[in-house]
């Protein structure tokens, strides 16, 4: 078939039509009604709070209406730390969701276990339960969570269902981390040990044949 050259612009007054895929109009129906179920049981549930406030506004994204009933709710908001305890009751409320569901796992803690390295916390709620978008940070920022609740939309609008994690939205250059790092290890040094690691190796040579002959 031939390609379409012309394009017009349908007024008000007028009637027209679009053609689409029934999946493709469903997902997008779906990524703007999601009704959340707050799983929330550490310190990220200020964040959680934040992210639900007028400042930053779920609203928006037709995230925000909660349903404390699991049969009630297709977005599992998993918010804090999960131990062995905890990890059967979540379980449960995830089997009593209604397909299709999804879960967004908020924070460090909920991603991986965090800092608690210990056998009381599951290292990560995806030893439990399926997972669809993990946010990191302890605490993640607000923009973060957001860019996680955009992220999970594509995915419900595509159908796609594999692991996604949040990324920083700039990531550092090696050189500004090796800057620092320097910085951090090394007050008082010249300034030309933060240029590049070459550098800072010929400079820590000097050093070493100053002190030996400091020391002849």
């Amino acid at each position: 078939m031939g390609e379409v050259t012309t394009r017009r612009v349908i007024e008000g007054s007028e009637q027209g039509f679009a053609t689409t895929k029934f999946n493709d109009l469903m997902g997008w129906a779906r990524k703007y009604s999601l009704f959340q179920y707050p799983f929330v049981t550490a310190c990220c549930g200020m964040e959680f709070m934040s992210f639900a406030g007028p400042r930053f506004d779920m609203a928006r994204f037709g995230a925000e209406a909660p349903r404390f009933s699991p049969r009630q709710a297709d977005l599992l908001w998993v918010v804090g730390t999960i131990s062995q305890r905890q990890a059967p009751v979540l379980k449960r409320v995830y089997e009593q969701m209604c397909e299709p569901k999804w879960v967004l796992a908020f924070g460090t803690c909920a991603s991986c276990g965090g800092f608690y390295d210990n056998y009381t916390t599951i290292p990560g709620i995806d030893k439990v339960i399926p997972v669809d978008v993990y946010v990191p940070g302890c605490p993640p920022r607000p923009e973060a969570v957001i860019d996680g609740l955009l992220l999970l939309q594509d995915k419900i609008a595509t159908g796609d269902r594999t692991p996604s994690i949040v990324k920083p939205r700039i990531d550092p250059k090696q050189g500004q981390l090796v800057t620092l790092r320097v910085r951090e290890l090394g007050e008082g040094k010249p300034e030309g040990l933060a240029t590049s690691r070459g550098h800072s190796h010929d400079h820590a040579g000097h050093d070493h044949d100053d002190h030996g002959e400091d020391e002849r």
